[in-house]
């Protein structure tokens, strides 16, 4: 086992950049994400790793000194909360056309606009359908808890490199501010400048005697070339949505109804399903922890089998639509969420249940 502290989700995601043998992290404060940055620099990597801190003059700055680093095979990240986000996006388009790994934190805020400071999960949207500009995909990962804000660092890291691909963790306000017990993984080293070399054979690292210059860029002004750039790109998010799906199921194999949610409201639907199954009704939770890819063929075959799927979000209704997609109409989907910063309870959820769908089905 490993070494076990109690710790909010923004410092376990900070403490597991630098065990990773991250090189550099480039952000900027944002309630309610600033514990990141605060506790990378209560630490000091600087002399535990050698990795780099430093928070630039903004968002758009951050995002551009990551992309610089990324570029050069670095291990590279960032981290802010939804404005900050928005901030970024132009530069996260040009990392994904550019095929730059990277692992971005998004501590959700309620929105729009600056909204308030208390958590959401209404970015869920800009996560999953791109956010910038351009046909592209980032993979999303939502975890649910603070060990889940050390484990997805490693997972996400693997993942972008696997795939050359921006990987975005959709947290918020509650994960990142929350404390709980969280296992930390090892240390690793970070990788040495010949590791890189052979980690990243595409990366700027300089013309040598046994190597070309690579040039890295987004632009390309043949329309035919683009247009190829774009199908290798199309290609490469298949393959994602073929081999990376991520889920968990609960209470699934006897349920007659279904709750599907993310992140914390995950947690909320969970004890929702336990006090449904005490009145006896047969509730079962899907989390999907991948978000993009979303698990659709598992909702699917769900979908066959129940009389209605409740999405649960904090929210006005965002992942519902890639709910009914998945469902193709198969059973009765219907959506319960709070907004404004707003946390749904547990009773809150079954009465939705119990309203939208048991009472809903009922009078059809």
């Amino acid at each position: 086992m490993g070494e076990l502290k109690l710790m909010k989700g923004n410092e376990a995601f900070g403490e597991a950049a630098i065990r990773l043998g991250v090189d550099a992290y480039f952000g900027y404060p944002i309630t309610p994400q600033s514990e990141v940055i605060e506790y990378l620099m209560a630490e000091k990597p600087h002399e535990r790793t050698g990795m780099v801190v430093l928070q630039a003059e903004s968002e758009v700055a951050a995002i551009n000194m990551v992309y610089g680093a990324a570029g050069a095979g670095k291990k590279v990240m960032t981290s802010s909360s939804s404005p900050g986000i928005s901030l970024k996006m132009e530069g996260v388009s040009y990392m994904a056309g550019a095929e730059l790994p990277t692992v971005l934190l998004n501590v959700v805020r309620g929105g729009p606009g600056l909204g308030t400071i208390q958590p959401s999960q209404a970015d869920y949207f800009q996560a999953v359908k791109g956010g910038g500009h351009g046909d592209y995909h980032l993979i999303v990962l939502a975890p649910a808890s603070v060990q889940e804000m050390s484990d997805m660092v490693k997972e996400g890291f693997e993942l972008a490199f696997k795939y050359r691909n921006p990987v975005m963790i959709l947290s918020d306000g509650v994960i990142g501010q929350m404390m709980e017990k969280v296992e930390l993984f090892d240390h690793i080293p970070r990788w040495t400048d010949e590791e890189i070399k052979k980690n990243t054979p595409w990366a700027t690292t300089g013309k040598t005697t046994d190597r070309e210059r690579n040039i890295i860029t987004s632009l390309d002004l043949d329309s035919f070339r683009q247009e190829k750039h774009n199908e290798k790109l199309q290609a490469k998010y298949n393959d994602i949505r073929e081999n990376e799906v991520r889920f968990e199921k609960f209470n699934c194999d006897d349920a007659e109804y279904l709750f599907i949610a993310y992140g914390s409201s995950a947690r909320i639907a969970q004890k929702a399903m336990q006090l449904c199954r005490d009145k006896g009704i047969k509730v079962g939770l899907l989390r999907p922890i991948t978000l993009f890819p979303f698990p659709e063929k598992e909702i699917n075959e769900l979908a066959g089998q129940v009389k209605g799927i409740l999405s649960v979000e904090m929210s006005a209704g965002q992942m519902v639509e890639d709910v009914k997609l998945a469902v193709c109409g198969k059973t009765k989907v219907e959506h319960y969420g709070r907004m404004g910063g707003i946390i749904h309870s547990p009773l809150e959820v079954m009465a939705a249940l119990e309203q939208k769908i048991i009472g809903g089905s009922s009078n059809e």
